[in-house]
This record gives C-alpha cells, structure tokens and sequence, in this order.
C-alpha cells in the first residue's frame, strides 16, 4: 500500500473495510490545518494539552466577542464547561458535534480545503481531561494567548467589495417567513471575476445574553438565502414572466446562504462572473425568529480575480435531487429518499454541499460509472448549522461524462429528532424548515476532452500514482494512457 494513503472504498453491497483492508485500494490521506498530539497523554492539563487545541480550532467562536455563547479561552473559561467538551466534540459526524464538522472519516474521500476537525488522540485528550477532574496544570506551560485582529474578521481576507443588503426586522415571536427582499445594486462599473466568496449577518443581538433561541450561537435570524447578481432592465416588466431570469445571460447564480455556513472558494480556473451594472436579487429568503426583536442584515464579501483574468473552465450546471414530491413518514427515524442524475459532461466536483430541512440527518454522494461504484462522502447534517465541504485540489472527484450521480439523504421524523416540532405529521416538500428539500447544492465544473486527460495527467504526476492504485472519485486516473507512436524516420524503407 502506498505509504501517506488511506482507506475509502464502499462495494455497493456494503462491504468497505473488509474490500479495502483485503485489495489495498486507496485514496490520498485527509490534510489537517496542524499536526495531531502523537499519542494521548496520561494525564492531560489544560496549559499542556487542552489549551493548544482550543487555540486552534475552538477559540475561532469561543473566544470573547466571539460567535459562539461561551469564551474557552482561560482555564476560568474553559472549567465549567469540560463535561460538556467531551460530550459534544465525541458524538460524532452528526447535528451538535463540536468543532461542526460532519464527514464521516470511514468513508470515502477526506481531503478537504479548511477542515477543522479534531483528531481521535485529541478527542480523547479532551475526554481523558474531564474524566480525571479538569486539573489546569502548571502555568507556565500555558501557550501565549491567541490574538484576533479583529471577530468580524473575514475568512477570505479583506473582500475587495462589500455589498449589504437593505436591514430586516424579525419579531421575537414571529412565525417563519420566506419571500423577497429588495434588491440592492453592487456597484461595479467594470465585469470582475470572484475568486471568493463569504458572506456574514450583522445583527444588534446580544450573544452572551441568554435571552435567545438554540439558533447558532442563538444570535441569527436569516436560515437561508436563494440568490443572484442581475443586471435589471427597467423596461421590461418582467411580472410577465417572473422565471426569466433563469435564461438570462445577464444573471448569476450564487451558492445557497445558509446558517452558520463557510465561505465559498471557487476553482481558479473558472471563477464565477460578476457584471458591471448588476444588483444582488433575491426573491427566496427565510426568516425565523430568535426569541427577541432583531434587526439585521445580509454583508455580502467578494474577493476577485486580478483584472484581465479569464476562466478556462466552465461552470456545470445540472441539478442533483427532489424538491417537488417528498414523502416522509410521520412517527418514523431512518428513511431515505433517493435522486439521481446522468453526467452528459466530464466534470470536476469541486465541493459537497447537503441540503436538507429539519427531518434531515445525513446525506451520501455515490458515482457509478459502469460496474464501478463509489461511495464518494457521507456526511451528518444539521439544519441549525449548515456546511459546504470544499474538496483539496488533488481530492476534488474527476468523473467521465456518463457517470451517474445519486444522493441518499437519510431522514428522521421521530420524537428523537429536536429539530423536528411534531413528528407526528406527515411531511413533504416546500420551503419552511417544518417541510422538505433534498438537494445537493455544491458546484461543479464542466470539461472538455483535452481538459479531463490533463486534469488526470496532472494528479497521477503529483501522486505518483500506478495502474496498481485506486483512487476515489477518479476511475481513470490511473488508466495510464498509452506511449504515442514513434514517428518514422526519413530514410528508405525496408
């Protein structure tokens, strides 16, 4: 077995860590934001040991001024809260695991871009400390604190535009809300390509007060935000045809806003466009309450591509699920409902991105391309904290045109299910958390013939992959192609 690989393939029948210890086949190894403690202390301290990891991952919400309702970052901070550290970041790639981070680590790939997950040596590091008493340890062994130039700092740096929406008011008690809200023009005067996207609510909620609902942080009001740029023409009255926009070339779509979701990061070779004289439109924004009146708004961030730059890749749209004729059982945990589309061109996945509503736990991405069938990623979900994940460059799945892509989602209408207000409805499809969609919203880029076989050349190259390796999501990257023919010389012939 190639030495830095890992485990990742699923038969079909359900059989992965037998098939892959047997065969040998494998997938690159995850990439960490830091390296892992080497092995679990005996006896943890928060200076020596807890303090290192809440630095790197915790403290980016944990910490004053922060997102999340509690600080961690002093041992006075962190103290009270150990039985309930160990509890959350051990429960697994599911709704309330802390850091929020859901990829199941025995199945499939597991490189991703901004991966915050904890390692099992330092869950258990985590769980060891609480279970022997939480001691602080020696002071001097504490880690300087960690600066923060500043919480409402942007995970794509400084955005080169900021564009914000007008503000909203959502009552304290008020029932959920989904419909459209004014648009507002960015103000470019030139067409610019992104290269990053984020974007934040700035609201006036206290989030260290305790008044509000288990939102995130118990502090947001806007779930969800279906959007685009467009460059509107006053002329047209376009309440004739309100779905026009979907054919044209002025619009773009932009990836789902979602709750407690990461920025978005766009393959470099083909950046989204963002047009001169164009305004951020949505007619598909959900509201729901935090328990008090809250005013807010929508910052939208962009990072763009130097001046002259242009996409070599194209954007692939299609879509990947059910939003029209869900069926889910009322009163019953583990159901799955089930989508599939053809791939009618080579395409680069480039992130994984479940959407589902309240009843929603889990969701599978498979490729099937003739008898090969991969199990790409499952992940947990959680509607309070929605994810995107963003394959790493040699990870993202390089599938041949004709590949079918299905998606699984699991579904959970029981009593179990907190986020689920009366299991004992029946439920189908709409917008409103208590009804239902199954979509896979994550981007993919289109290939041409050329493009397909250098994408593959380039990642056996950086690799050093065999015709003796497998890879997840790449099934003919290790077709090593055949030696071009030699050119006859200019002599006679014999």
């Amino acid at each position: 077995m190639k030495a830095g690989f890992t485990v990742g393939w699923r038969f079909h029948i359900g059989t992965a860590v037998l098939a892959a210890a047997v065969m040998g086949w494998v997938a690159p190894f995850a990439l960490k934001t830091a390296a892992a403690p080497a092995a679990v202390p005996e006896a943890p301290t928060f200076t020596k040991d807890i303090a290192p990891i809440v630095q790197r991952i915790c403290e980016n919400c944990h910490r004053p001024d922060g997102v999340a309702p509690m600080s961690l970052a002093t041992y006075e901070d962190a103290r009270p809260w150990a039985r309930a550290m160990k509890l959350r970041t051990s429960i697994g790639p599911k709704a309330g695991v802390m850091p929020p981070w859901y990829v199941e680590k025995n199945i499939g790939i597991q490189q991703f871009h901004n991966d915050p997950s904890l390692s099992e040596d330092e869950i258990a590091t985590i769980g060891k400390w609480a279970d022997t008493g939480a001691p602080r340890g020696n002071p001097a062994e504490m880690p300087p604190p960690k600066v923060y130039a500043d919480h409402t700092a942007w995970a794509i740096g400084t955005p080169d535009l900021i564009v914000k929406t007008k503000e909203l008011t959502v009552k304290g008690d008020a029932p959920d809300w989904w419909g459209e809200i004014p648009s507002v023009p960015i103000g470019l005067t030139e067409d610019r390509y992104v290269a990053a996207l984020e974007i934040k609510e700035v609201n006036d909620v206290d989030a260290h007060s305790g008044l509000n609902r288990a939102t995130v942080g118990g502090r947001f009001v806007v779930h969800h935000m279906i959007w685009r740029t467009q460059v509107i023409d006053p002329t047209k009255d376009q309440s004739q045809d309100p779905l026009s926009f979907l054919l044209d070339e002025e619009t773009v779509n932009w990836p789902v806003h979602e709750v407690g979701r990461n920025a978005d990061f766009f393959d470099p070779k083909s950046a989204r466009l963002l047009k001169a004289g164009s305004s951020i439109v949505s007619d598909s924004i959900h509201l729901h309450s935090n328990g008090r009146d809250t005013k807010a708004h929508l910052e939208i961030g962009f990072k763009l591509m130097p001046k002259g730059y242009t996409p070599t890749y194209k954007r692939a749209v299609f879509g990947l699920g059910n939003g029209v004729d869900i069926d889910i059982k009322a009163m019953e945990p583990n159901q799955q409902l089930h989508a599939y589309t053809v791939l009618q061109q080579h395409t680069k996945i480039i992130s994984f991105e479940p959407h589902l509503h309240a009843p929603g736990q889990r969701m599978c991405l498979e490729a099937i391309w003739g008898y090969n069938i991969q199990t790409l990623n499952c992940v947990g979900y959680d509607h309070n904290w929605v994810r995107g994940y963003d394959y790493a460059d040699d990870s993202a799945p390089l599938l041949p045109k004709g590949t079918i892509l299905h998606i699984v989602g699991y579904m959970d209408n029981s009593p179990t299910n907190k986020n689920v207000p009366d299991p004992r409805n029946w439920q189908g499809s709409g917008n409103r958390s208590v009804a239902n969609m199954f979509i896979d919203l994550g981007m993919r880029v289109a290939l041409t013939d050329e493009q397909f076989k250098d994408e593959m050349a380039q990642r056996r190259a950086r690799l050093h992959l065999t015709k003796n390796d497998y890879v997840i999501g790449c099934p003919l990257c290790t077709v090593i192609p055949p030696p071009a023919p030699a050119k006859a010389s200019g002599g006679p012939q014999q």
